[in-house]
């Protein structure tokens, strides 16, 4: 059979799977970035990001850690941008028409039939994490799984919006993204990883692109969430102690069947991730060599590692020198 050049460019992207794409959606274009094992036979790990951040700065230093390398050996691992905010992204015109997030989550379906993606199993983070439980209400089969970090399933109330209103007025955009990545707790506590991002929010060359998503985020509908009709598959909720959205969370979780639910308060998160997947099937305890044999107890709905809780809003601290940094061995840290 011969194949036109472009099915053929597709097909060695897919076999190198290292490689960055823009596809074409409903509501227009998505940057998507490729990693991992071309193994068709297990669902896709996409990966959707908070505001403020790019697939990069997310999750880049999650997939580096040691102990998510057998997660990348044998998983195809999908990092979807939000339209615009991908590094290097262009500006756009004053006056864009910015996506909202319902019709960001109809934007995902385009990306699975690019690669030709039957099922997923999807992590968001703050917005991200929205949007992914968007897609997986509209579309339950597609998705066989769902880890969702620091959640916030529901729009500002009176009181919020108020406050919202009065925050907008007297702080910069990039402090309000701050808050939302970040509590006061945190800022005191991580004081360099807070001044590094907020020097990279401020200088960033698409900055209006960041300020759209954030008023689309801010303006989101609330979901319905219903323990008996929404989610078809299991989900992981993560959130840290003194999170900005900690409570919504918990509140989230209270609604979720809790025979499907995890709920954690993150010791160890890649250990916990590796469960999730080998609890759906789809890693046999003979690969996972590098887990602690020590820490067998499956999650539950009150599930909370023991020992030092410490927490900065980053899934992982960013790896220097570009060398694979050491299992984390307390923290769910997170730059998303």
């Amino acid at each position: 059979m011969l194949l036109c050049r472009t099915e053929l460019e597709r097909r060695v992207e897919m076999c190198c799977l290292s490689a960055e794409h823009s596809i074409e959606t409903p509501h227009g274009l998505l940057h998507v970035t490729l990693h991992g094992t071309s193994n068709t036979r297990r669902p896709a790990i996409l990966t959707f990001h908070d505001v403020g951040l790019d697939s990069k700065s997310c999750f880049s230093p999650l997939f580096k850690f040691e102990e998510m390398q057998e997660i990348v050996k044998n998983f195809t691992l999908v990092h979807i941008d939000a339209p615009g905010q991908e590094e290097g992204a262009t500006a756009y015109p004053m006056g864009y028409q910015y996506p909202s997030m319902e019709q960001i989550a109809e934007m995902i379906p385009a990306v699975l039939t690019y690669f030709n993606f039957r099922t997923v199993i999807g992590i968001g983070v703050g917005s991200g994490s929205y949007i992914l439980s968007r897609f997986t209400m509209a579309h339950p089969d597609s998705v066989e799984g769902l880890v969702l970090i620091n959640m916030d399933p529901e729009t500002r109330g009176w009181m919020d919006w108020a406050a919202q209103k009065i925050t907008t007025l007297t702080s910069s955009l990039t402090e309000q993204i701050l808050s939302h990545l970040f509590s006061q707790e945190e800022m005191s506590a991580n004081a360099d990883l807070v001044r590094s991002h907020r020097d990279r929010i401020s200088k960033a060359p698409n900055l209006i692109n960041i300020e759209l998503f954030w008023r689309s985020y801010n303006s989101r509908r609330d979901l319905i969430i219903d323990r008996n009709s929404n989610f078809k598959c299991p989900v992981m909720l993560v959130v840290g102690d003194q999170a900005p959205h900690e409570e919504a969370a918990v509140e989230c979780n209270s609604k979720l069947d809790p025979t499907t639910t995890s709920f954690l308060k993150p010791s160890k998160l890649t250990e916990a991730f590796k469960y999730f997947i080998q609890g759906m099937g789809y890693m046999a305890s003979s690969i996972m060599t590098r887990l602690s044999r020590s820490r067998t107890a499956s999650l539950s709905s009150s599930y909370s590692m023991d020992g030092e809780r410490q927490r900065s809003r980053t899934l992982s601290q960013s790896s220097q020198g570009g060398q694979m940094p050491p299992s984390p061995s307390h923290t769910m840290e997170v730059s998303c």
